[in-house]
C-alpha cells in the first residue's frame, strides 16, 4: 500500500482573476477535487500572485491556523484584532482565526507584484482566541540546512500554531544531502519544492511539486540542482 502522494506543479487547480493568480494544491474556492481535499491536517496550499495595488478585501475565517510566507514584494495586512502591518519576503505571518476574525490582504506596491505562499492548518482545539504573530526570519539560518519557522511551541523557534505542526526551509547548493526526522509520531510530511530540483526518498522532485509522505520516521532529501524547499509535519489523523 501506497504511503505518499505526489502532486506535479502543472496539476493543481489555477484561478486567475487578473488581479490575482492561484494554484492550489488543496481543493478551494471553485477548484474542487475529491482526492486532493487536504493532506492531514494540512488545508490549503495556495501560491498566489496579485497585481500591484490589490488585493483581498476583508473577509472572515474561524477555526483555522492561517499561515502566510511571502515570496517576492511586499503584503499589507489589516485585520479587527488592530493588526496593520507589512511582511516582506523573509517575514512569516501566522493568524489563529479561533472564533472569528476579520482581515485583508493587499499588495502593498503600485509597482510590482506581490508573490506569497497561504498555507490553511486545521487546529486541534476549536474557538480557541484570535491571535495574530509575524516574524522576520535569518535566510541565512536555512544554507544547506533546515531553518525551523513553525511549531505547537511559543518557545520555540518560529511561530506557533494550535496544531502539532512543523514546518522548515532549507536553501541547498547542488549536491547538497541532508535528513530530516519527524517530530511525532504519527505525523506526515508534505514538501513543496519552491525552486530547482531535490531528491526525496528517492522521489525526484521539480519547481513547484509537491509530495507527500507519511508511515515514515525520517527523510532523506537530496538537492539535485540549487534548490530551496518547504517542508510542512502534520498530523495525519484530525
Amino acid at each position: 500500500m501506497e504511503n505518499f502522494v505526489l502532486h506535479r506543479a502543472d496539476t493543481r487547480g489555477v484561478a486567475d482573476f487578473g488581479w490575482l493568480k492561484s494554484y492550489h494544491t488543496f481543493s478551494f474556492s471553485s477548484y474542487y477535487n475529491p482526492d486532493r481535499m487536504n493532506f492531514g491536517a494540512l488545508r490549503v496550499l495556495n501560491d498566489d500572485t496579485v497585481a500591484p495595488g490589490m488585493g483581498f478585501g476583508k473577509h472572515p475565517h474561524s477555526d483555522m491556523e492561517i499561515i502566510s510566507i511571502p515570496l517576492e514584494g511586499d503584503l499589507q495586512h489589516q485585520d479587527s484584532m488592530g493588526n496593520q502591518t507589512i511582511i516582506r519576503k523573509g517575514d512569516i505571518q501566522v493568524m489563529s482565526a479561533g472564533t472569528g476574525v476579520e482581515h485583508s490582504e493587499f499588495n502593498h506596491n503600485k509597482d510590482k507584484e506581490v508573490k506569497f505562499l497561504q498555507i490553511w492548518i486545521i487546529p486541534n482545539k476549536r474557538s480557541a482566541k484570535p491571535r495574530y504573530d509575524q516574524i522576520t526570519l535569518v535566510e541565512e539560518d536555512r544554507q544547506n540546512k533546515l531553518q525551523q519557522i513553525l511549531s505547537p511551541n511559543p518557545e520555540d523557534a518560529g511561530v506557533w500554531v494550535n496544531q502539532d505542526a512543523w514546518f522548515q526551509l532549507g536553501k541547498f547548493d547542488s549536491g547538497t544531502d541532508i535528513s530530516y526526522d519527524l517530530k511525532k509520531k504519527g505525523n506526515g510530511v508534505y514538501a513543496f519544492v519552491l525552486d530547482g530540483d531535490v531528491k526525496i526518498n528517492g522521489q525526484a522532485l521539480g519547481r513547484r511539486d509537491g509530495f507527500g509522505i507519511w508511515d515514515v520516521d525520517s527523510l532523506k532529501i537530496e538537492a539535485t540542482s540549487n534548490a530551496e524547499i518547504l517542508l510542512m509535519e502534520v498530523p495525519m489523523s484530525i
